[in-house]
């Protein structure tokens, strides 16, 4: 049996984060690194000292987890950890945003990280961790960022339930809900030489210091990681503000006027 790390989205941003951390932190015989691009995947092997397996996928065809499936059964694998951080957004009025694209995000964002879960739970046990990267735009529906708040809101709840459900195996389940963080996912959400859809984004963090605080919660079988003062902040006040009026505040702030003209 082959102890591993299961890690999606792990070419760039918080997942390669995730695998940086937990090389150094988490024993295991191999990380598997699953993402689309397979060179950024093969640079991990100079950097980790587990020894790490490349698997280059695209999540987003939900029938290519059937080739994950295939893999762990040929492994006989034990999975230690679970971090699914493959996701993408796009910043833009609803109307500006295609049904092909809007269906991919939904594919990738919800359909892969219930997909991967449910592929990989029969190879977990007892002290076993799932981290689902979920996002602080999941307390509350924000125009202009449509889908992906909505996709987000489903990872939150979808994974503080599945905590609950685990708990009587000992396994754990934690969604990390960033603030604004320093990733490549800024690179896709805005389509380049377009206009400004997000004029005002507060405070922009480490992810670093977001996988490190992720990664406590984690191990202490916490089904919610919330990084950042300003996070826990607009977290609390949307909480005890109508969701009504926190998207007036969100849409003033942005300059948004409800219309598909940006600026």
């Amino acid at each position: 049996m082959k102890s591993i790390i299961v890690i999606t989205g792990a070419s760039s941003g918080i997942g390669r984060e995730f695998a940086e951390l937990l090389d150094k932190n988490v024993k295991a015989d191999e990380i598997w690194a699953i993402a689309r691009r397979l060179d950024r995947l093969e640079n991990l092997k100079a950097i980790l000292s587990t020894p790490v397996k490349p698997i280059s996928l695209d999540l987003s065809d939900i029938s290519n987890i059937q080739t994950y499936k295939n893999m762990l059964a040929e492994e006989d694998a034990d999975v230690k950890m679970l971090v699914n951080c493959s996701g993408y957004g796009k910043f833009n009025h609803y109307e500006n945003v295609s049904p092909e694209v809007n269906q991919n995000m939904i594919d990738l964002n919800v359909k892969a990280v219930v997909a991967m879960t449910d592929a990989t739970l029969p190879h977990m046990k007892s002290g076993s961790k799932i981290i689902n990267i979920a996002s602080c735009a999941a307390f509350q529906p924000i125009p202009y960022i449509n889908i992906y708040a909505a996709t987000k809101a489903f990872v939150l709840s979808y994974t503080r339930a599945l905590n609950s459900e685990l708990h009587y195996k000992g396994i754990s389940a934690t969604a990390v809900c960033p603030y604004w963080t320093k990733t490549e996912f800024f690179d896709r959400a805005v389509v380049k030489d377009e206009k400004t859809v997000i004029i005002n984004y507060g405070v922009m963090y480490d992810p670093k210091k977001v996988v490190a605080k992720a990664y406590k919660d984690a191990m202490k079988g916490k089904d919610v990681s919330v990084y950042g003062g300003v996070n826990n902040f607009q977290r609390i006040l949307t909480k005890l503000l109508p969701h009504k009026l926190v998207m007036k505040i969100w849409n003033k702030r942005q300059k948004f006027d409800g219309t598909p003209d940006i600026r």
